[in-house]
């Protein structure tokens, strides 16, 4: 469910916001347009929002200033401290992950960045059926975060950090559970959502699926 990474998160915590600007040449294009694909999960999002790794709460910011209500779910308390310092008491950030969560009454729309791959498959999968019962008709999942369109895409990205000298992209991108657009696609599709999804840069898309 994501927690094996926790100790991860804990560390990365402290230089997450400078990683995400573009500081670590390593994810340099894993981040590229980052402002502009939080304003993009931003803008599909609409009434009660659930986001879950709210991480240092960038986008958590940016839904807040578009004047929607926001339940936050972050397992790692160094995230989580970061997060309130940025945000005050502004909205509320729980302990939880993708798949155990303290369950709001009723919620329009599921958000995420950088963070579903931290399920295995089967995780995923399990995570996207309990949503279903989450939203209302017409609520939407909202994640954006790596994907491939094939496993040999995937297999290939591996092999260009590799090429590189990108050795702890290389080793994330092997060692955490990324995930392809058909493996998504069909799992949405099978629990009644329409889906569509839009490339970002060279590592991230943004999945928007919509419950019908």
């Amino acid at each position: 469910m994501g927690r094996e990474f926790l100790d991860l998160f804990e560390e990365w915590s402290k230089s997450y916001d400078d990683t995400v600007g573009g500081h670590d040449i390593e994810y340099q294009e894993v981040f590229k347009h980052y402002d502009r694909i939080l304003d993009s999960v931003t803008n599909r999002a609409h009434g009660h929002v659930l986001e879950f790794g709210v991480g240092t709460g960038n986008l958590t910011e940016r839904l807040l200033k578009k004047g929607l209500k926001v339940t936050g779910i972050e397992p790692s308390p160094a995230m989580r401290e970061i997060a309130i310092g940025k945000l005050g008491n502004v909205t509320h950030i729980a302990d939880g992950d993708f798949m155990d969560f303290p369950e709001p009454e009723s919620v329009d729309s599921i958000v995420s960045t950088y963070a579903f791959h931290h399920l295995t498959d089967e995780e995923k999968e399990k995570a996207i059926a309990s949503y279903g019962k989450l939203l209302n008709t017409g609520g939407k999942i909202v994640f954006a975060d790596t994907m491939y369109q094939s496993k040999e895409a995937h297999e290939k990205a591996i092999s260009d950090a590799k090429q590189a000298g990108f050795h702890n992209l290389a080793n994330d991108l092997q060692t955490e559970y990324y995930t392809t657009i058909p493996f998504l696609e069909s799992v949405l599709e099978e629990h009644g959502y329409s889906v569509n999804f839009e490339r970002c840069n060279q590592f991230v898309w943004i999945m928007e699926a919509e419950k019908l």
